[in-house]
C-alpha cells in the first residue's frame, strides 16, 4: 500500500526562487547550484536524486547533505544548463524504502510527468525592476477628459456619450460608443496613481482606429489624435517618468483593423506590397481570413518577410518606434499574443514573439514584453521571448470561483458555464499550482495576478461579503505583477468585460476613499516586502476555507493567510522561522507550545512578518566542489559528492 503524502510543511521544498539556485537565469552552458530543503520531522533520509532532462533524454545526479539550519537539512546538486530550458525533479528515498517525487506541481509517491518538472530557463532577461512593478489597467476612453476633448469634432463612428451615461454592454453598438477620455486626460489625474502606489501604467491601444477600444488600429504610426496625438502621449510618459511611473502599450500583432493603411492598399488589390500581410481567401482579395471571424479585424500573415520589417524586426519598425525617444514606452503588451502567426498548419509563434523581443533588446534591454493567452500560457512561456503572461487560469478564475457568491451569473470569460462555480481553498491551490507550475521561475513572477480586467466581469460584482480585501491581498502576495484595473480601487462593478468599462466618477471619487485606502495599503505592503516581491512560496496549509503560505528570502519572509470564514490553523514546530509579527489584517498568531496557532473570526486577509530563512554557510559557495558530506540529526548517511 502506498503511504500517504506527509503534511504541507512537512515535505520536501523547492523552488526557483534565489534561495534554491544560485541562478534564476543563468546563461546557456552555465553550471548552477540547486538546493533541495527538508524538515528534519520528514523522517530519515537515505538518497536525494535530481532528475533532470537533458537533450531531452532523462539523467539522474546524487545530491549532497550539505549542512542544516532552523530544522532543515540543506542538499545540493550542480546542474549545467545545457539546453535553453532544463526540467528537473528531485527523487527522495526515505529510511524505509518509500520514496517521494518532488515537481513544480507538488509531492507524489507517482512518477510524475515531465510538464510536471521544474523549469531552469538560460539566457532570459526579464527586466530588474518588473519583480516591483504594482501595475495600472486603464481604457483611455474612459479614465479621464481633459479640457481640450470638448474642442474635437467627433467621427463618424462614434456615438456621442456623457460621462454618467451608462455603458452599452450589449448590441452594435458597444464599440462605438464614445466617452471621450484623452491623454491629457490621464496626466492630470497621475496624482490618484501616486497616491494608490502605482509604479507601471499600462493603457489599451492609442492607435487611430473606428471603434472605442481601438483593437482595430487604421495606423499604427501615429496616435489617435482623438486621445491627443503623438504630443500628448509624449507628456504623458514625460510625466509618469518624472513620478516613478514606468508606461507599457498595447500591441495587436494577430490583427489589424479592415480601415488599416494596410489592408485598404491591398483590399480587391492584388499585387501590392501589403498583400502579402494578410490571408486573401479568393485570386481578387476580395474575402479574408479575420480575428474569430470579425471582419473589422483581418488577420495577419506572418509569411510576409516585409510585414516583419515594417512592424516588428528592427529600431525602425512599429515595435521599435515606440521604446525610442521622444515616446521611451517601458514595453508592450501584445493583444490575442496566443492566436499570433498561427493559422491551419503554419505556425510563426516563436519566431514573431523572438524578434519582437529582440527588437526591444537592442532598443533598451530594461522593457518588459508581456502578452495575452486566455487559457494554459506554459507551452509558450518557456523565457525565450515573452517576460510574463496576461492569462486567467492560474489566479483570476479560480480566486473568483472561491471568493464570489456561489450560483452568481457571470458571462465567465467565454467558459459556458452560466454561473461562477462554487470551489473550496483546495480547488484554488490545485488550480492555481497547476496552472502555474509550467512557468520558469523568472516567468511567473513576470506574469500578472489580475482580478479583471477591461475583457471580464469584475470580480467585485458578486464577490462575497468581506471578499474584496482577501482576493487583493492575494493579487499582492502571490507570485507574480499584481494588477489593478481602472476602478477596482472604488469599488466599480460589471456584470460582463464591456460592462467593467465604466468612466472613472472623478466626482465622487471621495466617496471611496476607504475603498482607496485599502488599495494603496495593500500596494505599500507589496512594495515595502521584499519577500512579497520575489520570494519562493511555500504552502503551509490548504482547506474549504483557509489558505496559508510564506513567501521566503534570506533577508525576511512573510506569512500570508486568507480565510472566507472564521478559521483556526495549528501549524507544528519547524513549519515557520521565529516568531510572526502582523503587518496587515486581523488574524492572531499564537506560540501553542508545538507551534503556532493562527486564528481569524471570520472572512479577512492577514500578513506577518518573519526571519529570513537561515542558509547553512557551506551552501552559500557557489561551486560545490568545496563542500563536504555533513551528518545532521534525523538525515543519517549522508551521500557522497555529485558524480
Amino acid at each position: 500500500m502506498t503511504a500517504p503524502l506527509p503534511p504541507l510543511p512537512a515535505r520536501p521544498h523547492h523552488d526557483g526562487s534565489v534561495l534554491h539556485t544560485t541562478a534564476v537565469a543563468p546563461a546557456l552552458d552555465e553550471t548552477v547550484i540547486l538546493r533541495l530543503r527538508i524538515p528534519e520531522h520528514f523522517g530519515t533520509v537515505a538518497d536525494v536524486q535530481l532528475r533532470s532532462v537533458v537533450d531531452h533524454e532523462p539523467r539522474y545526479t546524487r545530491a549532497m547533505l550539505v549542512g542544516a539550519a532552523d530544522g532543515w537539512g540543506w542538499w545540493e546538486v550542480p546542474l549545467l544548463a545545457e539546453n535553453p530550458v532544463i526540467r528537473y525533479r528531485w527523487l527522495v528515498v526515505q529510511g524505509d524504502g518509500e520514496h517521494l517525487w518532488l515537481t513544480a506541481d507538488g509531492c507524489t509517491r507517482q512518477e510524475p510527468r515531465d510538464n510536471d518538472d521544474f523549469r531552469l530557463a538560460a539566457g532570459t532577461d526579464i527586466p530588474e525592476w518588473s519583480t516591483e512593478a504594482v501595475l495600472y489597467q486603464l481604457f483611455p476612453d474612459r479614465f479621464a477628459r481633459s479640457v481640450a476633448a470638448d474642442e474635437r469634432e467627433l467621427p463618424e463612428w462614434a456615438e456621442h456619450a456623457e460621462w454618467t451615461d451608462t455603458v452599452i454592454d450589449r448590441g452594435p453598438s458597444i464599440g462605438r460608443q464614445f466617452f471621450g477620455g484623452d491623454l491629457d486626460g490621464i496626466t492630470e489625474h497621475l496624482d490618484h496613481l501616486e497616491r494608490l502606489g502605482i509604479n507601471l501604467l499600462y493603457l489599451t491601444p492609442v492607435f487611430p482606429a473606428r471603434s472605442n477600444h481601438r483593437y482595430d488600429a487604421l495606423s499604427f504610426d501615429e496616435v489617435d489624435p482623438l486621445l491627443g496625438g503623438d504630443e500628448a502621449y509624449i507628456r504623458l510618459i514625460e510625466a509618469a517618468h518624472a513620478r516613478g511611473i514606468r508606461v507599457m502599450g498595447d500591441l495587436t500583432t494577430n490583427h489589424s483593423g479592415d480601415a488599416h493603411e494596410w489592408f485598404t492598399r491591398s483590399h480587391l488589390q492584388p499585387g501590392t506590397p501589403e498583400s502579402e500581410f494578410y490571408y486573401w481567401l479568393d485570386p481578387e482579395q476580395r474575402t479574408y481570413v479575420s480575428w474569430l471571424g470579425h471582419s473589422s479585424l483581418p488577420k495577419f500573415n506572418w509569411n510576409s518577410s516585409e510585414l516583419r520589417d515594417r512592424f516588428i524586426e528592427g529600431p525602425d519598425s512599429v515595435v521599435g518606434k515606440w521604446l525610442r525617444p521622444p515616446f521611451s514606452l517601458d514595453g508592450w503588451r501584445i493583444d490575442v499574443a496566443n492566436m499570433t502567426g498561427r493559422y491551419f498548419d503554419e505556425d510563426h509563434n516563436v519566431d514573431v514573439r523572438r524578434t519582437i523581443r529582440t527588437t526591444m533588446r537592442e532598443i533598451e534591454p530594461e522593457t518588459l514584453l508581456l502578452g495575452e493567452y486566455t487559457a494554459d500560457a506554459s507551452p509558450d512561456f518557456q523565457g525565450d521571448a515573452w517576460h510574463g503572461a496576461m492569462t486567467y487560469p492560474g489566479f483570476t478564475r479560480p480566486v473568483l470561483e472561491w471568493l464570489s457568491v456561489p450560483g452568481s451569473p457571470s458571462s465567465y470569460f467565454g467558459i459556458p458555464y452560466g454561473t461562477i462555480p462554487d470551489r473550496t481553498g483546495v480547488d484554488f491551490y490545485e488550480t492555481h499550482r497547476r496552472f502555474t507550475a509550467g512557468f520558469p521561475w523568472q516567468v511567473r513572477l513576470a506574469s500578472m495576478n489580475a482580478l479583471d480586467t477591461h475583457d471580464i466581469p469584475r470580480f467585485a460584482t458578486h464577490a462575497r461579503e468581506g471578499a474584496v480585501p482577501v482576493a487583493l491581498g492575494l493579487s499582492m502576495t502571490l507570485p507574480g505583477i499584481p494588477v489593478v484595473w481602472m476602478g477596482d480601487e472604488i469599488g466599480a462593478l460589471g456584470e460582463n468585460g464591456e460592462d467593467s468599462r465604466r468612466p472613472m466618477p472623478w466626482d465622487t471619487l471621495e466617496d471611496a476613499a476607504e475603498r482607496i485606502d485599502l488599495y494603496a495599503r495593500m500596494i505599500r505592503l507589496r512594495r515595502s516586502n521584499p519577500a512579497l516581491r520575489e520570494g519562493g512560496i511555500r504552502w503551509l496549509h490548504v482547506s474549504d476555507d483557509a489558505l496559508a503560505f510564506v513567501r521566503e528570502t534570506a533577508v525576511e519572509s512573510a506569512l500570508v493567510l486568507a480565510t472566507r470564514t472564521h478559521a483556526v490553523i495549528d501549524l507544528e514546530d519547524g513549519a515557520l522561522t521565529g516568531a510572526p509579527e502582523r503587518l496587515e489584517g486581523p488574524g492572531i498568531a499564537t506560540g501553542n507550545g508545538s507551534g503556532y496557532r493562527l486564528t481569524t473570526d471570520g472572512i479577512s486577509f492577514t500578513v506577518w512578518t518573519l526571519p529570513g530563512v537561515v542558509i547553512p554557510q557551506a551552501v552559500l559557495d557557489e561551486t560545490i566542489e568545496d563542500l563536504a558530506p555533513t551528518d545532521i540529526a534525523g538525515h543519517p548517511g549522508s551521500m557522497p559528492g555529485s558524480k
